[in-house]
């Protein structure tokens, strides 16, 4: 398929544009999750999705996206709650909380998606889809709901910038200035589940972690600035979701989903080594650089010294 097919075909450009606008709102709202060191946060709530998925099926028995959707965050939001509360009310580390909800609610949806796959309606149920995405059963209205979440949480990311910012870089003074700190802290989950569960369906449970960092982490390698970074992190996202969704469709029986992740993962090394002052091109220059004058002025001292010797 050459260029020109490949944006002519409706579905694809559908698929294209719903991979585009994920990865724009994981990236920006995966930022504020990787500078609160919160990189498990997205991992422990796509697995913890699963279960949601698998009851919302059982409850209603059809294979509804917006159901799969509404069962994906009510456990991602229960997650989130165990995690705080964990963490609060007990010695156990946050990373130590999530691994442990992450472990117990995945268990759970494999074992409510093997009892699911034994049952009658198992092969048409499709949930397995979820665990690996599968990009190419989108259709108009899957997009539709994700362009419109996918807006809402840029929206809702840089109205609350500020506070947000905030609580990334210094809690203790925004709760010093009576900014609402737990409140905040679980709106910015509610987010970031929000933005795992738009992206089941794409990318699945086990790789959205992955989408949702990637990019935050390529993007803090090209600057200092948090607006910057997080503008960079959801440009990297689309340009993940559009070369990934490309490349799926000019090669044959390539999934998508996994190219995607595949995509944002060779934005991050091309931004490890050739970034701007944190690259390891630009740093080993420096240390070039550096090392140049530290023998030029060795050289100059050692001048010095033979001259006054010789005075």
């Amino acid at each position: 398929m050459n260029w020109l097919e490949l944006f002519q075909d409706p579905n694809t450009r559908w698929i294209l544009l719903g991979s585009m606008l994920l990865g724009l709102s994981s990236g920006i709202i995966g930022s504020f999750a990787y500078l609160r060191k919160q990189s498990l946060m997205g991992d422990a709530l796509s697995h913890a999705a699963l279960p949601g998925v698998c009851i919302a099926f059982m409850l209603t028995g059809t294979k509804s996206i917006f159901f799969f959707l509404i069962g994906a965050a009510a456990a991602g939001v229960m997650a989130t709650f165990l995690i705080g509360y964990i963490t609060r009310n007990s010695r156990i580390k946050q990373d130590s909380a999530l691994g442990i909800i992450l472990t117990v609610f995945f268990g759970f949806g494999v074992v409510l998606l093997t009892q699911i796959q034994h049952g009658g309606s198992g092969n048409q149920s499709g949930l397995d889809k979820f665990l690996f995405g599968q990009a190419a059963s989108m259709i108009h209205s899957d997009v539709y709901t994700m362009a419109g979440i996918s807006f809402l949480l840029a929206a809702l990311s840089f109205l609350f910038f500020k506070e947000f910012k905030l609580l990334s870089f210094d809690p203790g003074f925004a709760k010093g200035i009576g900014y609402p700190i737990i409140i905040l802290d679980q709106f910015l989950m509610l987010l970031i589940v929000i933005a795992v569960v738009v992206g089941l369906q794409a990318v699945g449970v086990v790789l959205m972690a992955a989408l949702l960092i990637t990019p935050a982490v390529a993007a803090r390698y090209w600057t200092e600035k948090l607006h910057i970074m997080v503008i960079l992190a959801g440009l990297f996202g689309a340009l993940s979701g559009f070369s990934g969704t490309v490349i799926s469709t000019m090669a044959n029986n390539l999934p998508t989903g996994p190219l995607v992740v595949l995509s944002a993962t060779a934005i991050f090394v091309v931004s490890v080594v050739c970034a701007p002052r944190r690259g390891l091109i630009s740093k080993s220059l420096l240390q070039i650089a550096a090392k140049k004058d530290y023998e030029a002025a060795k050289a100059k001292l050692f001048r010095q010294n033979v001259k006054e010797s010789r005075l």
